[in-house]
């Protein structure tokens, strides 16, 4: 049984999904919970994006133990010494390096001859070696590249020590089998290739990421490259969860497994889901909400009678229960940290404490407290950005023949408040008004979403918005039982994102 390690890109690949932007708490949270998954390598971003990127990949490479922290690199030495600079006090680190070598990226984009690109990898993968055990070397749009060049490529950059090399399918173009094929070719014209890791990275433009991914692994790669959910640049990446119970349930076939600990993929999802603000659809393979339900008469009398009749992954196989949580608002301290250990939260004193005062006021508004409420309510907390301003209040006037009227007070950082009130043509847009005025900001609202966490009349509300200032584009959640209540937590929080990247924009320039 052959071992498929697992390399996770939703913190870099992932968030170049459009309107995805994580802070740099949301982006620890996740690669927390990745570490908690088994991923094998992590890319935590690329870290000569910006002063934010660089901070983050930094913050993430000091915490992660478990999995090697990557950082994504472009084939020149600034790019490389960022890099560095971000991963030297990783437990475990691995730079990732790219260069394109297809005929329409050299010409049109590098405007570079293959001699050129065929010395400039070379001496990116040996700049590397300088600072890294770990190299990934990828052939960006390997995928329509000359399979006779490729092969050059991919010899040289081996001997030039690259550990792992990576033949991304960077716009989704292949059929498995074509792309299985190129495995088989260059492992039978690259010398040397048995003592490095293969890797393969798809993208989902026509649909065909994880079945491409699948076709590498039988064609002997040994990493597989991908993000949770399927997010990422245009229509995406290979959804890891897919490829892992894929390889798990087929065994038979695949004769490949993953070290990851399937158990904690629906958490990974709805974490990975709630931060990004990109909603799961119901019909998602593996994690859906639909994707354990059962309609059809016949089929309900298939599972009740045995569920494999019509279930091929039992849900608790992904981490998945319905059991409620026996806690409410006679529960102690004690059990409720207790808890939060058994989801898997490892928090700090003053995190437990906070979360467990909004816990009770939960337990006076909703009557069944699920472990999804949990979840809900401490991942709002553990990724909130320093809060510039925070929601102490909200009036509304509302009526179908009167102009919907709102007010709100905030309260700053340094403790003073600003109370304003605006009318809208509609509850919202009086809200998002009034909190314009009380904040000063000048604000575009690009997306405005709503996702219930539970089920029922009390159950909490999540709302998403995406907020545009300038060229800085940022995401906002709120969770409430109230949906114009968590309406404005999300735009107070996605103001907040603005106002730390502003200062972050600032504290670069001097």
């Amino acid at each position: 049984m052959r071992k498929i390690e697992i390399f996770d890109t939703t913190l870099r690949d992932g968030e170049q999904s459009p309107g995805v932007n994580l802070s740099l708490n949301e982006k620890l949270e996740i690669a927390l919970q990745l570490e908690r998954l088994g991923v094998t390598r992590i890319e935590a971003g690329f870290a000569a994006a910006s002063p934010g990127d660089q901070r983050s990949v930094a913050e993430i490479a000091s915490k992660i133990k478990n999995s090697t922290v990557v950082s994504l690199a472009r084939a020149v030495k600034h790019d490389m010494d960022q890099a560095y600079e971000a991963l030297r006090h990783a437990e475990s680190p691995c730079l990732h390096v790219f260069l394109a070598t297809s005929p329409i990226h050299r010409e049109y984009k590098l405007k570079m001859s293959k001699e050129q690109v065929l010395e400039r990898a070379v001496e990116a993968v040996r700049y590397a070696k300088k600072y890294f055990d770990q190299v990934e070397f990828s052939a960006e749009d390997a995928a329509r590249t000359e399979i006779l060049f490729l092969a050059e490529v991919v010899q040289a950059v081996i001997a030039a020590g690259a550990t792992i090399v990576n033949i991304p399918d960077t716009v989704g173009y292949m059929t498995p089998k074509d792309y299985g094929n190129i495995f088989r070719e260059l492992q039978l014209r690259v010398a040397g290739i048995e003592n490095v890791k293969l890797s393969c990275h798809c993208h989902d433009d026509l649909g065909m990421a994880v079945a491409n991914s699948l076709a590498a692994i039988e064609a002997g790669v040994t990493q597989v490259e991908g993000t949770i959910n399927g997010i990422g640049e245009r229509a995406g990446n290979a959804a890891l969860e897919e490829v892992a119970l894929a390889l798990e349930t087929r065994k038979d076939y695949y004769q490949a497994t993953t070290s990851l600990n399937l158990r904690e993929i629906a958490r990974t999802s709805q974490l990975v889901s709630r931060l990004t603000g990109m909603i799961v659809p119901g019909n998602k393979a593996v994690v859906g909400a639909n994707a354990f339900a059962h309609e059809s008469g016949i089929h309900q009398d298939g599972v009740l009678k045995e569920a494999s009749t019509y279930e091929i992954i039992r849900p608790e196989t992904v981490g998945f229960k319905s059991n409620l949580l026996v806690l409410g608002k006679h529960s102690g301290r004690h059990a409720f940290k207790e808890k939060l250990n058994e989801l898997g939260y490892q928090l700090e004193q003053a995190e437990i404490d906070k979360a467990f005062a909004d816990f009770k006021v939960l337990c006076d508004k909703k009557k069944d407290i699920t472990d999804e409420d949990i979840r809900a309510l401490v991942d709002t907390k553990v990724a909130a950005v320093s809060e510039t301003y925070q929601l102490e209040s909200i009036q509304l006037s509302y009526g179908n023949l009167s102009v919907p009227t709102a007010s709100v007070r905030l309260v700053r950082q340094d403790g003073s408040t600003c109370e304003e009130a605006a009318t809208g043509n509609g509850s919202v847009d009086a809200i998002y008004k009034a909190i314009d005025r009380a904040t000063g900001e000048e604000i575009t609202l690009i997306d405005y979403k709503i996702n219930s966490v539970t089920h029922g009349k009390d159950a909490l509300g999540e709302v998403f918005v995406q907020l545009q200032q300038g060229n800085v584009s940022v995401t906002g959640r709120g969770v409430s039982t109230d949906i114009l209540e968590a309406s404005a937590i999300a735009y107070v929080r996605a103001i907040n994102k603005i106002v730390e990247r502003r200062g972050e924009s600032v504290a670069a320039t001097v």
